[in-house]
């Protein structure tokens, strides 16, 4: 059975399979297709709507079984939200999601980190890659309540009274998923370089103005107070600026128009290529990267707004480890919406790297002195190991313990040079910070076994930046 962290993924056997999540919950699903939007209200099934072809829903457990889903629909979204309406997630343990195949074999479990203020939560989704179906942990909150999640699929949700009051709009880890209208995807963190070493290497370039190339039609420069208005809001709260990066500009301008043109928000575009892809492929390699994909806002200023209203996106916005940004917008997609993405990033230095690696081990250490145990040395032979493998999950796309040639962590230990006599390994994807990562891999019971093992007496830690799910993170533990 897979313990899953958020954007890990599981391939599914052939015919139906199950998922439950136990405890004082609800449990829907909305089935799409690759636009990510509902054919029609049939599409949306909860508690009052428990079944549509391909998807059941029996108190805690929705079965789906992908050969019957409707002729189109290439993806089934999984959300929670509290029983009873009026309790936030956070006053509830996390919920878990259990997977089992049609004949309740355990495939893979998920608990996502603890929400904050959300009151809804997109748990997994189940997702078609050719013709084999997979399923892929999300951890995404929103605010504004299942009416809201449902607007942003496509439901048509009538006498729901308008939301107000601060709350996140999205929040989550990497994984292709919708962002939620006028919200936030997000999934950021320290990472490596394009696709190799830690951190991404954000090499900054020469600020710029947010100006479309001559002939790009739907492009809209935003107006000149974007730098003001968030470097007011940065200032505010104890943050130091930001600057414009040409290259960021670049990335934000083809996910604008990609999302546009899908008439869509996500991470991840129509074509498979998520915003991270794009940052490094226009040449800025990062350390830590976050983004804000919005539609609705008619000005630079609404935009801003917009972002400061809710807890998580604006934490993103002022966060102090930003260094650059970039902001775009496009109006011409078939919706006629106008889409727009803003960047965030720090760029890659090797001491960043050192730094967030070093974060990683101390809070690991942490973690074990509370339990009792001794803490772990950094090993030279087993960073090696560790930043190749989340180098190798980048260049190759994968994500898995697993690599595409079947190596494991041992043999990348071996390969390495080390001779230790026990190998573990911890691997997670989209977290934004050291702490989120630990933090998650603490909520795991797998992840958690290898940092309290008390046979292990050394680490090594690797990150990469530039894959689809932005971050990816390796532990290598020796004894």
């Amino acid at each position: 059975m897979s313990e899953l962290v958020p954007g890990g993924n599981v391939p599914l056997p052939g015919g139906a399979v199950s998922v439950r999540v136990p405890g004082p919950f609800d449990v829907s699903a909305l089935v799409t297709d690759d636009g990510g939007k509902v054919r029609g209200d049939e599409d949306f099934v909860f508690y009052n709507q428990p079944a549509a072809p391909g998807a059941r829903l029996r108190g805690d457990t929705l079965t789906v079984d992908p050969p019957r889903l409707r002729p189109g629909a290439t993806r089934v979204t999984v959300a929670v939200c509290p029983a009873d309406p009026g309790t936030p997630l956070n006053r509830l343990p996390s919920p878990t999601l259990h997977v089992t195949d049609a004949a309740d074999r355990p495939l893979a479990r998920f608990t996502p980190p603890r929400s904050q203020r959300e009151t809804v939560l997109l748990l997994a989704e189940f997702y078609r890659r050719g013709d084999r179906w997979k399923l892929r942990a999300l951890g995404q909150g929103y605010a504004d309540g299942l009416a809201g999640l449902a607007r942003d699929f496509g439901v048509d949700v009538v006498d729901d009274p308008p939301v107000s009051g601060p709350g996140p709009a999205a929040a989550g880890g990497p994984g292709t998923r919708p962002a939620p209208l006028g919200g936030e995807a997000r999934r950021v963190g320290p990472l490596a370089g394009p696709a190799a070493v830690p951190a991404g290497s954000h090499r900054t370039g020469p600020p710029t103005a947010v100006v479309p190339s001559p002939g790009a039609p739907g492009h809209a420069p935003p107006d000149d107070a974007f730098l003001d208005l968030v470097n007011s809001a940065r200032s505010a709260a104890g943050s130091p600026p930001v600057s414009l990066d040409a290259r960021l500009v670049s990335a934000a301008r083809e996910h604008a128009a990609a999302m546009a043109a899908a008439g869509r928000l996500g991470v991840e575009s129509r074509d498979g290529v998520s915003v991270y892809q794009r940052v490094t492929g226009a040449g800025y390699a990062y350390l830590t990267v976050g983004e804000h994909l919005v539609s609705g806002p008619r000005t630079t200023a609404e935009f801003v707004a917009h972002c400061l209203r809710a807890d998580s996106p604006r934490r993103t916005l002022v966060d102090p480890a930003f260094t650059h940004g970039a902001l775009a917008r496009v109006q011409d997609g078939p919706s006629g919406d106008t889409y727009w993405t803003a960047l965030w990033a720090r760029p890659f230095t090797p001491r960043g790297l050192a730094d967030t690696a070093a974060a990683v081990t101390d809070l690991t250490n942490r973690e074990r002195a509370r339990a009792g145990l001794p803490p772990l040395a950094v090993d030279p032979l087993l960073t090696a190991a560790a930043q190749a493998h989340s180098a190798d999950m980048v260049a190759r796309a994968f994500y898995s313990h697993t690599a595409p040639d079947g190596s494991r962590p041992w043999d990348r230990a071996a390969a390495a040079g080390s001779t230790r006599r026990s190998i573990g390994e911890n691997i997670a994807c989209g977290q934004r910070s050291p702490a989120d990562v630990v933090e998650g891999w603490m909520n795991s019971p797998g992840h958690r076994a290898n940092i309290l093992k008390p046979g292990f007496t050394h680490i090594g830690i690797g990150f990469a930046g530039g894959g689809r799910a932005g971050t990816y993170w390796t532990q290598v533990f020796g004894g």
